[in-house]
């Protein structure tokens, strides 16, 4: 990690610095994504920018970078307590016709599982 990478993280308060960190150097910080993401993770409070990174980063490597895109979907589900943001997961992730397979999904994904179930309270899960 290079000191312009520590500067950015130690001054980042909501995420955003992270965030437009990643977008401008998508493909060259894959070493740093863990704790660029965890950063976004310890400073976004209420799950905006985590959710605008899950999605970012799943349309640009849905494969490649799973693992991470896992650990900030299920850290926005704990700081999105409104859910204003989560509920786009729900399509960016999953499609646009997620609830077609929604069933399949609740047992395919946790994390989708739980997004559904607070979603959509009203609905038997």
């Amino acid at each position: 990690m290079n000191n312009d990478l520590k500067k950015i993280l130690n001054s980042d308060t909501d995420g955003l610095l992270t965030y437009e960190y990643i977008a401008n150097h998508m493909g060259s910080c894959d070493e740093d994504m863990p704790v660029l993401a965890d950063n976004i993770i310890r400073v976004d409070m209420t799950g905006q920018i985590t959710v605008s990174a899950a999605l970012y980063l799943h349309a640009t490597g849905a494969e490649k970078y799973r693992e991470i895109i896992d650990k900030l979907i299920a850290a926005s589900l704990s700081k999105d307590r409104e859910h204003k943001y989560i509920v786009d997961l729900l399509s960016g992730i999953w499609g646009e016709d997620y609830k077609l397979h929604a069933e399949e999904l609740k047992q395919e994904s946790d994390n989708f599982r739980r997004i559904y179930k607070r979603v959509y309270v009203n609905d038997i899960i």
